[in-house]
Formats: structure tokens, sequence, C-alpha cells
């Protein structure tokens, strides 16, 4: 099982992602191998207002007709708000956000271990990156 970040979701629909080609790349292995996706609520909707903002509505509409049917969601409840949240105050980064603080948390609670991202925070907190 991989989880995949909003930043990996943009850079595979974004042409103009200085990350496009790597995504790519990687998105399509990771598609042959079947491997099984994990997204947790938060990046959902953090990729959908990005891809909105940025992309347009036509790019959400790809985005969730053929790759939000493929993800397995794992919906945030009122624990995971909180220890984001308390992850966040304690790092007191100004770019570390609280969807990767929940993203971790997530993680962590299924054994997750691997992730799909271009988020330095991900290697930062021990999990492994693809692309490498």
């Amino acid at each position: 099982m991989i989880y995949i970040d909003t930043s990996a979701f943009l850079a595979v629909l974004d042409a103009d992602d200085k990350n496009h080609v790597s995504a790519g790349k990687t998105w399509e292995d990771l598609i042959n191998k079947e491997e099984p996706f994990i997204c947790g609520s938060p990046v959902l909707i953090e990729t959908n207002a990005l891809v909105q903002h940025r992309l347009g509505v036509k790019a959400v509409k790809i985005f969730h007709e053929d790759i939000f049917p493929i993800l397995s969601v794992e919906w945030a409840d009122e624990s995971v708000y909180r220890a984001g949240m308390s992850s966040v105050l304690t790092a007191a980064q100004k770019k570390l956000s609280l969807v990767d603080c929940m993203s971790f948390e997530i993680m962590r609670r299924l054994g997750v271990k691997r992730v799909f991202a271009f988020d330095k925070h991900f290697k930062e907190q021990g999990f492994q990156c693809l692309p490498a």
C-alpha cells in the first residue's frame, strides 16, 4: 500500500509542474504494479482545492472521475485532527502543514511506510518516498 500526497497528485496532473515527468513515470509504474493507493481525506480536500485553483474545474473533473475511484480514502476523525494539530504546534515550523501532520498520523496508524510525494517532510518523518 502506498500513501499519495497532494504534491504527487499535482505533479501528475499539471504538465507545468517541475516534477511532472518524474511523477508521470512513478504513477505509471505504480499503476502497472497494481499498487493499492491510499490517501487521507485532508489530502483529498487539499488536492481538489489546489487543482481547481491552479488548473480549473476541468482538471478537478479528471481527478474526480479518473483518480478518485482507484483511491482508498482514510477519512480523518477528530483524533487525527488533534494529533496533527499537536504536531504542528510542537514542531513550530512555518512550512509544516496541518495536512502533512494529519497524513503522518494516518500513515502511522495504518502502518503505511511508503509515500508518493515530492514533499521533503515525509522523508524527514522517516517515510520512504517515491520517486526515490
